[in-house]
């Protein structure tokens, strides 16, 4: 698809929100893929506060899994600035040493924004600029599976430390912070996100970004 088949004159936004493991990223990518150059993805995962002053030991005792762990002032003013058609710098987080990289990164303005994250939703500045919001509803032990296999295979987890920080913050935190979040969401996906999901999520957007 063109951007010169954009009518739209403002970008439409879309927030994807669902517990770890449920298939945020996955779905952004997807969406992406479908809608081509005109589409770009910024994940709230970037916007992790920076722990660099803190000892290795006192980093990995930090709860992860809670709002407050988040650089909120950064996020809205990077949303805001995609909302308005602007390029936004974006930081990059090293999530194995709990840190932000020294270098960020831009994210150019496009007619469509797609944002990942687990609590896109909670606050309510924050929600109200996103145009559609997609929630996925998504099996405890299928959240786990996933997760072992991201930080064992990409961020160089020990299954065993996985495992423990998933019963002892994860879990706790999606029950308080992440699954209240469905009942702002324009769409909820339970179970797996099929081909006809993602079809009709497309044809959603486009039909936002080229109003008849």
């Amino acid at each position: 698809m063109n951007a010169s088949k954009f009518k739209r004159s403002t970008p439409i936004l879309v927030a994807i929100v669902g517990g770890s493991g449920s298939g945020k990223t996955w779905l952004a990518e997807r969406l992406q893929s479908a809608l081509g150059p005109d589409a770009v993805r910024l994940s709230l995962d970037d916007f992790y506060r920076d722990r660099s002053h803190l000892s290795l030991a006192r980093r990995a005792r930090v709860n992860f899994d809670q709002p407050k762990a988040i650089d909120w002032g950064g996020v809205e003013t990077a949303v805001r600035r995609l909302a308005g058609g602007w390029t936004a710098r974006v930081p990059r987080y090293d999530f194995a040493t709990h840190s932000r990289q020294k270098t960020g990164k831009t994210v150019p303005a496009r007619p469509v924004v797609l944002i990942d994250g687990l609590w896109l939703l909670r606050r309510r500045s924050l929600r109200s600029l996103f145009h559609l919001r997609i929630f996925l509803e998504c099996p405890t032990r299928i959240r786990l599976r996933r997760r072992l296999e991201r930080d064992v295979g990409s961020r160089g987890r020990t299954a065993a430390s996985v495992h423990r920080q998933f019963r002892d913050t994860v879990e706790p935190m999606h029950r308080i912070y992440v699954s209240s979040q469905s009942r702002h969401a324009d769409v909820v996906i339970r179970g797996a996100c099929s081909p006809e999901d993602i079809k009709r999520l497309v044809l959603r957007i486009r039909a936002g970004i080229c109003p008849n």
